[in-house]
């Protein structure tokens, strides 16, 4: 054995060991066991020939009860073997299995940024370090492990079977395990090449699937009936199904056509070892006993060496645990150094966070999102950032949540701190942030809110305050459950809500934020799906009861942002104007166009965004 299969093999070893040390050597036993049964039943059954050979009827069926009584030792032995080895080997797959994907999932989730996570590599090697259950291809380190028991106890069962047939003679061994070797070799790589094709198939089960998806999909319900659709869509997917199997149909007549090799293997080495076994008998060189013995262990050989699943198991098992070494890897290499704790703690709210020379770039983009950009944010003051679609608003507030790292400059926190000494986690209690692609879970109206703060205790004054502020109390009296509602038809009970009313759900998730301590709050378009009117009232409410917090507001509606204390145009990169309504309308330049431009399409009725075209 190679120094990386022996590296593999105690690899798996150790995986085993640790889904518990007595629930280990309960298998490595029950599976050494089952191994030597073939062998065994080949001794006490020639013990058994043997006996009733040497019978007279006078003597009667009482001299035979000594090797049946063995007989049925044995029987019941592999019965319990057979019936005790399923659910242990169940259970210790479940934990590795369960602490293996726990591994994957706390690797991914305490990533600090989530650049890493964007990328197509890393969503390659999460989807193989998991090992879908479900993929035909994939097996998971709980089988690999069990798989590489069975290997190590299947040698076992392999050497007493030659041992057996040793004692007839030593060049049967041969004559039969090399064939046999051969034989399993073969069906490995059949299996193998099997797996592969399946795999290079990956991408139209895919695409079939996504179209199954699609035609049971509630979603998509409509649009399929109403345009009339649905024979179209269903076959679609059939032809892709077809084109799919198409493929493996052929590799598998091929295989068929195949199996005369297979079949000469095993048959061959057999009835040349039992012809001169039977015909050493007749001869009287040995007795119906040993010819007995040897004719079992012989055929037993054949099977043990026969790897069925094993082999597969153990090699994609062990491409799942090096996904995760190299995924590992990768987030280690992403992530930054542990922040040192600075000398002194500072507990009030952050005075200042400032932007200097800030510039950000997305891996393999040409050119930068943010480039050179310098910001403050102030204490307590309702800072609207507006700018056209693509102008890096979005990118501006991540980077400020700490979801990226710049590419250059630093942003600086409290008295002065860059955010990478404040520590991420100390940085995100302090604020509250309503992203423009807002997450919709699927629980209930009140687990919804208080997403938005889970280290603070549940207070109901609180909720109900943070549902009047953001105008939500109306949809939670249409609510059958009120605040226990579960928000997803698919739930029992549960309900879908509207665009606007998902707004209102999560900016009541924010408002609850700063309510239990945030003192920050960040709003990346939280009223794209409201009307003008109701707009109005919610930052009406957001104005009069936001306390002490600063509010970071993104809007594509100007006429919202006007009332802010300082509104900052972003432009190429760059802060080019900042200052109040007022100010930026007097200073007559982009703002200004895009403002009277915006006002003319409210008066016609339009609230559609305005393109980069219009503005120059």
């Amino acid at each position: 054995m190679s120094g990386h299969h022996l590296g593999s093999a105690l690899r798996l070893l150790r995986l085993l060991w640790s889904a518990g040390r007595g629930l280990t050597a309960a298998i490595v036993v029950i599976r050494l066991v089952d191994k030597l049964i073939p062998a065994a039943t080949a001794v006490v059954v020639a013990l058994l020939v043997e006996r009733v050979g040497l019978l007279s009827n006078a003597q009667g069926i009482g001299a035979a009860l000594l090797p049946l009584a063995a007989f049925g030792v044995v029987l019941f032995v592999g019965h319990a073997v057979e019936a005790g080895m399923e659910p242990l080997s169940y259970l210790a797959q479940q934990r590795i299995d369960g602490a293996h994907r726990t591994s994957v999932l706390r690797l991914v989730a305490d990533s600090p940024t989530i650049d890493v996570l964007e990328r197509s590599e890393t969503q390659r090697l999460i989807r193989l370090a998991e090992a879908d259950p479900d993929d035909f291809s994939q097996r998971t380190p709980g089988q690999a492990a069990l798989a590489q028991a069975e290997q190590l106890t299947n040698a076992v069962g392999v050497a007493a079977a030659c041992l057996v047939v040793a004692r007839f003679a030593w060049w049967l061994v041969p004559l039969l395990l090399i064939p046999a070797l051969i034989r399993a070799r073969l069906r490995h790589r059949q299996r193998l090449e099997w797996i592969g094709l399946w795999r290079s198939n990956l991408d139209g089960l895919l695409r079939a699937d996504r179209w199954s998806d699609t035609l049971v999909s509630a979603g998509v319900a409509k649009d399929l009936r109403v345009f009339g659709l649905s024979e179209w869509a269903v076959r679609r997917g059939e032809d892709l199904h077809t084109a799919r199997c198409e493929p493996l149909f052929a590799l598998w007549m091929r295989h068929i056509r195949g199996q005369w090799r297979t079949f000469l293997l095993a048959t061959l080495p057999l009835l040349v070892a039992f012809t001169v076994v039977v015909a050493s008998t007749v001869l009287g060189r040995h007795s119906i006993a040993m010819a007995t013995a040897v004719l079992s262990a012989g055929a037993a050989l054949f099977a043990m060496l026969e790897q069925g699943d094993n082999g597969v198991s153990r090699m994609s098992g062990l491409e799942a645990l090096k996904a995760y070494d190299e995924l590992h890897a990768l987030f280690t290499a992403a992530s930054r150094p542990a922040p040192t704790p600075p000398a002194t703690r500072y507990d009030s709210p952050p005075y200042l966070v400032r932007f200097r020379q800030l510039s950000f770039a997305y891996t393999g983009a040409t050119r930068p999102v943010l480039e050179g950009l310098d910001l403050d944010i102030r204490p307590g003051e309702l800072l609207a950032i507006v700018g056209l679609n693509g102008a890096g608003k979005s990118t501006l507030i991540k980077l400020l949540a700490g979801l990226y790292e710049p590419t250059g400059g630093q942003i600086l926190l409290d008295r002065g701190r860059a955010m990478p000494h404040l520590g991420s986690d100390e940085w995100r209690k302090r604020i509250a942030v309503v992203f423009q692609d807002f997450v919709k879970y699927e629980l209930s109206a009140a687990d919804n809110v208080t997403l938005g703060r889970p280290g603070a205790a549940r207070d109901a004054s609180v909720l109900r305050a943070a549902a009047r502020d953001a105008g939500l109390q109306p949809v939670l009296d249409r609510l059958p459950e009120g605040w226990r509602t579960p928000l997803a038809r698919s739930r029992t009970g549960g309900v879908d809500l509207s665009g606007g009313q998902w707004q209102k759900i999560v900016l009541t998730r924010a408002l609850y934020g700063v309510r239990t301590g945030a003192e920050l709050l960040v709003l990346d378009e939280p009223t794209a799906h409201l009307d003008v009117r109701t707009e109005f009232e919610v930052f009406q409410r957001l104005m009069e009861q936001r306390g002490k917090a600063a509010v970071v507001l993104i809007s594509h509606r100007l006429s919202t942002v006007r009332r802010a204390d300082r509104i900052v145009l972003l432009d190429g990169g760059r802060i080019t104007e900042a200052g109040t309504h007022d100010e930026l309308i007097a200073l007559d330049g982009t703002y200004a166009r895009l403002f009277a431009i915006q006002a003319e399409r409210f008066r016609n009725g339009s609230q559609e965004p305005i393109t980069e075209g219009e503005a120059r």
